[in-house]
């Protein structure tokens, strides 16, 4: 005989902790029924108001065959028996699981990443962009030392004037002070994704007082901000190398046996996901917290962009090729979010394509084994290399070079052109827009800024800022060594000498010496120096505004014209 089914509707609040029936010493399923009409039935008497249940899987449970759907509420139960756990928490007591639910909780594992979402689309983002006129602009002047670090009048001036055309590069502004002169990209600094992150921390942080306040890794990849941060009571659970730390602050690998932060979380906490986005891991592990995930996620929309394209992608039988850094947060969240719909393999730059392109076009079976010695840990599990590179799509980290994807997707064009007489296993068509705008303006800025006469070129922001590095990248090739890379102004140590960043890679690297200027005169009389300026998209304006500043500090009073003067040739 058929063993009778049973419909039940796991009802999750917005901190992602089940509603659960409690009788006397036992929990069970708190709305079940005969078809799914019963189960929603006795969810609309406890919660009026819910989520369309949506089935996710079905198992036997209690020598019944289960359909299990999911759905999310908001408001407290209307049912005294009714009550909210963690899935930790329910994990923790087993002998009061009755057999039904327990078998039910043992099939969650590979959906709980969902959970969070469940009043979302699968177009919806997860976190707009708020209009200008939305925008928290107070917690940048909340104090002294907030107005240090994210307040300029230059900045200010530039970017008004930026605005008239905010989605395309313009000629850059010069800064006259006289004895040196500034050359200033229109487009620098903070994107629109890295203002939404800070602006969601600090909102958090104010509006939470009583209550702990994790960011899940590094906000941005700026020490700076992330100091400002820590000052005002965050706290970070890991490295962003994903190196978990312990309750005095360390490192966990340098730490052993000291408790973690991640093992204290409570229902209670607030962990906010940055801009990079986190893995599918980490969101399963809040989850079973019964942290409120989607509430506090600031993953920036066009990374999300990213993961939804990544979807497309792989539903359409393409195998995902993300241009990214591995051990970037982005690349790895891109990663997790994309094994879910595709198989996956990442690679770094053009180099690593071509070597890839090798493998596609090579008919050698020895030859085709590379792969798996080349993208060792870089590729989803079970990946087929005769099978998985018939067909494939690219997306990008949103902070590399956009040239560089495209040189990417242009070669593995080539590559199938070569082997098959077309082009059409490569997906995506022309298709740019996972592509990040804010990323390519900055840099389209940045060249038009190159293309002046310079003396130097100074890039700020944080040493494992990956969108810094590239604008790096392109006044290294314009200026050879009279490029840095910088944090702040107290990298510039003197008025010939800077410590400058020099990436190696794998992110690591090192801080060397470089002499500042090329020359003193020209033709024996002084002339004015010309420095560009410019910021990564985590760079906060005010800093930029501390290295004019600092340069200007190596000059003679007499020889420099004012700010007020300067402002005044900005029409502010």
């Amino acid at each position: 005989m058929e063993s009778p089914t049973l419909s039940a509707v796991l009802a999750f609040n917005a901190s992602n902790q089940l509603a659960v029936r409690a009788s006397g010493l036992r929990l069970d399923l708190a709305f079940t029924g005969t078809d799914l009409t019963r189960a929603v039935g006795e969810l609309e008497t406890a919660f009026p108001g819910h989520t369309p249940p949506t089935e996710y899987f079905s198992t036997l449970a209690d020598g019944r065959n289960c359909h299990v759907c999911f759905a999310q509420v908001s408001s407290a139960p209307l049912v005294p028996a009714i009550v909210f756990y963690s899935l930790d928490a329910l994990a923790a007591q087993q002998t009061k699981l009755t057999p039904a639910l327990a078998a039910v909780l043992g099939q969650l594992e590979p959906y709980l990443v969902e959970i969070p979402y469940l009043h979302l689309g699968e177009n919806d983002f997860i976190y707009k962009f708020r209009p200008a006129q939305e925008r928290n602009t107070a917690i940048y002047a909340q104090d002294a030392t907030a107005g240090a670090l994210y307040q300029s009048q230059l900045c200010g001036a530039i970017k008004a004037i930026a605005r008239q055309h905010e989605r395309s590069a313009a000629a850059p502004v010069t800064l006259d002070f006289g004895a040196v002169q500034y050359v200033i990209p229109s487009h620098f600094g903070f994107c629109l994704g890295v203002k939404n992150a800070i602006e969601r921390a600090y909102e958090t942080l104010a509006e939470n007082p009583t209550r702990r306040v994790f960011m899940l890794s590094e906000l941005i990849h700026n020490p700076f901000v992330n100091e400002d941060l820590l000052r005002r009571g965050l706290r970070y659970l890991q490295t962003d190398k994903g190196v978990p730390y312990t309750i005095d602050g360390r490192a966990a690998s340098a730490a052993a046996g000291v408790p973690l932060l991640w093992d204290t979380l409570t229902p209670e906490d607030i962990v906010i996901i940055p801009a990079f986005g986190a893995t599918d891991d980490d969101k399963r592990r809040l989850v079973r917290k019964g942290i409120a995930v989607c509430h506090y996620d600031a993953t920036c929309m066009l990374v999300e962009k990213v993961w939804k394209a990544a979807r497309v992608y792989g539903r359409e039988g393409y195998t995902v090729i993300i241009h990214g850094k591995q051990e970037h947060e982005e690349t790895k969240a891109t990663f997790s979010n994309t094994r879910r719909y595709a198989h996956a393999v990442t690679v770094r730059n053009l180099e690593e394509a071509r070597q890839l392109g090798d493998i596609i076009a090579s008919g050698d079976p020895v030859g085709r084994q590379k792969f798996y010695e080349l993208f060792a840990g870089r590729h989803t599990p079970g990946f087929d290399v005769t099978q998985h590179l018939e067909r494939v799509a690219v997306v990008n980290q949103t902070t590399l070079l956009m040239n560089e994807t495209l040189g990417i997707i242009e070669h593995l064009r080539a590559v199938f052109r070569a082997k098959f007489g077309d082009d059409t296993h490569v997906g995506g068509g022309g298709r740019r827009d996972t592509l990040c705008y804010a990323t390519q303006v900055n840099q389209d800025a940045l060249s038009r800024a190159l293309a002046e006469p310079l003396d130097a070129a100074f890039v700020l922001g944080g040493k494992n800022s990956s969108n810094t590095y590239q604008l790096y990248r392109l006044c290294e090739q314009q200026l050879d060594g009279h490029a840095f890379f910088i944090q702040s102004e107290r990298n510039i140590l003197s008025r010939s000498a800077v410590e400058h960043h020099h990436y190696v890679g794998g992110g690591a690297g090192r801080t060397d010496p470089r002499a500042l200027w090329v020359d003193e005169t020209l033709g024996g009389s002084p002339v004015p120096k010309r420095v560009l300026i410019t910021g990564g998209a985590s760079c906060p304006d005010g800093i930029i505004q501390q290295v004019i500043t600092r340069i200007n500090g190596f000059f003679p009073p007499d020889q420099l014209r004012s700010v007020a003067d300067v402002l005044s040739d900005l029409g502010a």
